[in-house]
């Protein structure tokens, strides 16, 4: 039996944050990646807006290296909202940043909804 599961909702601490993602610990075995699409699904500039170091956060599991130990997590749709006043700010790129996403993001959601059937 695994310890964690896909799609367990579960409570880690910012550890790390990067330009990339945020690195979090979940118990004394796992640490985690928010990968910066994985945190809201759109746009990010300032990883720092979202997240500060030793936070206490929640995360939904969506894969799992349990040989390594390691669980790759995202925020979109979890609330972890410590200031209220954080916006996201509009950039001049437009649409352009999808096309590089966006089959990645269309290919995940179809896998997780065949899982969920």
């Amino acid at each position: 039996m695994n310890k964690y599961n896909i799609n367990e909702i579960i409570m880690c601490k910012v550890i790390s944050i990067k330009k990339y993602g945020v690195f979090v610990s979940i118990d004394n075995e796992y640490t985690g990646l928010i990968h910066i699409s994985q945190i809201n699904g759109k746009y990010i500039s300032d990883i720092g807006k979202y997240f500060k170091e030793n936070q206490i956060i929640k995360a939904r599991i969506i894969g799992i290296d349990t040989s390594k130990k390691q669980l790759k997590l995202s925020t979109i749709n979890i609330s972890n909202r410590t200031n209220t006043n954080t916006l996201l700010t509009e950039t001049n790129l437009g649409f352009e940043l999808f096309d590089e996403i966006l089959q990645d993001w269309i290919d995940e959601k179809l896998q997780e909804i065949e899982k969920n059937k």
